[in-house]
């Protein structure tokens, strides 16, 4: 007797389960997002946010959060308390893992990292931030950059770094492009403020937080300066920069939506992953074209297509 073949309803069934086998297998082969593959949260540093922050912290957190950021890293308490600073990051999903702390004294109510630092510390421990990052120096009138001022910066970091680290905390520095501007060292070679700062600093006290804007700003290769310096860089701003022309005629770089600007991403986020930066935190600065939290979500979209 002659063996029945297949029924239509058992084909519909084989066809319909090779489609989702097929379909299956193209989800598992497409290649995932450079933090998803990594396992690294991808940040904001809040100053993006700018007035947003003051008037609506929990609100704009809980925006961030929808995008798909899980991590931020304050620029100053945005007129709170440390609790307060905590408990709107807990409401939106969000951990606060770093701050820029100014190279101040502070105030009792917001220290900075020349003052308590005890204080600092306790406040720190609340937000829950593990990084305290000192995002630069005022220098005062008149005073020309030397590599003994910024031996002077590195001492003062390094003694920070020592005051905080008993607390369980991670002292750093955050370079503008001022640090890349040419000088001459002691001994007379050439130069630059921020590579003084990581030769006299101690790396088991201070590490790095490189901006990769400001970088490509002052015309310096981000990827070889990362390389050149490995491992001091454990965080970094995402940040992009293009072109512009001044009123007055003359050439600058303004900072712009990741992707939209100069910088290569694809080839920039593994060579700083590869010298061993964990955090990212995405900024941009003013001016706007559109609104802060849009331009936080197409940089966020853009950073999902990069799949190396």
């Amino acid at each position: 007797m002659r063996h029945a073949g297949p029924s239509r309803r058992d084909l519909a069934f084989g066809i319909a389960g090779l489609g989702a086998l097929t379909s299956g297998l193209g989800a598992a082969a497409a290649p995932a997002a450079f933090f998803e593959r990594r396992k690294l949260p991808l940040g904001v540093q809040l100053y993006t946010l700018g007035p947003l922050a003051r008037s609506d912290l929990a609100g704009s957190l809980k925006q961030l959060a929808a995008i798909g950021y899980r991590t931020t890293e304050i620029a100053g308490y945005t007129g709170r308390t440390p609790q307060q600073v905590r408990e709107a990051h807990d409401a939106a999903g969000l951990r606060c893992t770093s701050a820029h702390v100014q190279a101040t004294a502070g105030t009792a109510e917001e220290p900075g990292a020349g003052g308590d630092l005890a204080r600092l510390a306790e406040h720190m421990h609340i937000i829950g931030v593990e990084d305290v990052i000192v995002p630069g120096f005022a220098t005062p009138l008149n005073t020309v950059p030397s590599a003994d001022l910024y031996k002077q910066r590195a001492d003062f970091l390094n003694k920070c770094g020592a005051g905080l680290k008993g607390a369980g905390l991670r002292v750093g520095y955050h370079n503008h492009s001022a640090e890349f501007a040419p000088l001459k060292g002691s001994d007379g070679r050439d130069t630059t403020g921020l590579e003084v700062m990581i030769a006299e600093t101690d790396p088991k006290l201070v590490n790095f937080q490189l901006d990769v804007g400001w970088c490509a700003a002052a015309g310096v290769d981000p990827i070889a300066f990362l390389k050149k310096h490995k491992p001091r860089f454990r965080l970094a701003h995402v940040k992009d920069v293009k072109p512009i022309t001044n009123p007055n005629g003359t050439k600058a770089m303004a900072s712009t939506e990741i992707g939209a600007g100069t910088i290569d991403w694809k080839t920039v986020l593994p060579a700083a992953y590869d010298v061993g930066v964990r955090k990212f935190f995405v900024e941009q600065e003013p001016p706007f074209e559109r609104d802060r939290i849009e331009a936080l979500r197409l940089s966020y979209a853009y950073l999902q297509t990069v799949t190396v």
